[in-house]
């Protein structure tokens, strides 16, 4: 498979596909991201590296980080921590305060901000320094030990954090939060603060990609039944409520942030990170899922 000739093919369409979609602005910090960004990095199990655009510029991964969060809770707690939160798609946005009051705080799944807020209170019950071994465990899977969080994006989410903490007192009310809410908060803002660039998110999602295990050197980083499940969740839940339009359009299990990046796997074939800030009324990056949805179209291959 060509993908250089591929990826070429789909920058040179976006350079005359307009878009609608708005920079995130509800965290200011945010809403300064030049618009005409685009980045696009594929890492193939087999033949390597593909890019084009700002593919190395590093940006707030945001909810991109409930991905490895999952994946540090799992193979702390296992199937214990689904007690906790459900792994079923939401249907309504991902700061909703209604489901989680029908649901008696139990949020819909990991990928939701109240999910990832209760994955964020199991990591603080179980490591000593969470914020440590989270940026440790970055750094072991894409081999790269520079990566930290943007100071002033994890600041200004700290100064607009008012409806996340809404869902941390309701599941509190719950008994579903154990620690302190600002402690917990905080260390969710971290996790989403933290820049990576598409080729070392591709890079990160290569162990979703293959089996568990880093391609480097084939160190088995989580076992590849776990795998299963997290990509389940990928495919099922990882793109707010517009999961459906993604599995639909584009056909591979992948998890949005409201920074703008998209990452997405094909099972034993490859990882790929998009990079595009203006969103779509959902949430997700608009030129983002324009260009995965061209990518599985024109290499013919999807998990379905």
């Amino acid at each position: 498979m060509d993908y250089q000739h591929i990826l070429n093919s789909i920058q040179t369409e976006l350079s005359s596909t307009p878009y609608t979609g708005k920079v995130a602005s509800y965290i200011p910090q945010l809403e300064k991201i030049d618009p005409k960004k685009f980045g696009m990095h594929l890492f193939c199990i087999n033949s390597g590296h593909y890019n084009f655009g700002d593919s190395n510029e590093r940006f707030s991964i945001q909810s991109i980080s409930k991905v490895f969060a999952l994946t540090r809770a799992t193979s702390l707690v296992g199937n214990e921590l689904f007690r906790r939160v459900d792994v079923e798609p939401s249907g309504n946005p991902f700061n909703s305060l209604v489901q989680l009051e029908y649901e008696n705080g139990i949020p819909r799944n990991p990928f939701i901000n109240a999910g990832a807020l209760v994955i964020s209170d199991i990591l603080i019950s179980l490591l000593d320094n969470p914020k440590k071994d989270f940026l440790d465990f970055i750094h072991k899977i894409t081999g790269t030990t520079t990566i930290d969080i943007n100071i002033k994006v994890f600041e200004s989410e700290k100064t607009y954090s008012h409806r996340n903490a809404a869902l941390l007192n309701l599941m509190k009310s719950f008994g579903n939060i154990k620690n302190d809410i600002n402690t917990v908060l905080d260390f969710y803002m971290y996790q989403c603060a933290i820049e990576m660039s598409c080729k070392e998110l591709s890079t990160a999602f290569m162990i979703y990609a293959n089996g568990g295990k880093r391609l480097l050197d084939g160190e088995q980083i989580i076992p590849s039944r776990k795998v299963k499940r997290i990509n389940a969740i990928m495919q099922t839940c990882g793109f707010y409520d517009e999961a459906g339009e993604f599995s639909f359009r584009v056909g591979l299990p992948g998890k949005s942030g409201v920074g703008g990046g998209i990452a997405a796997i094909h099972p034993g074939q490859y990882a790929v990170t998009v990079w595009s800030p203006p969103l779509n009324p959902k949430g997700n990056s608009e030129l983002g899922m324009y260009a995965l949805e061209r990518l599985t179209t024109l290499t013919g291959l999807s998990i379905f």
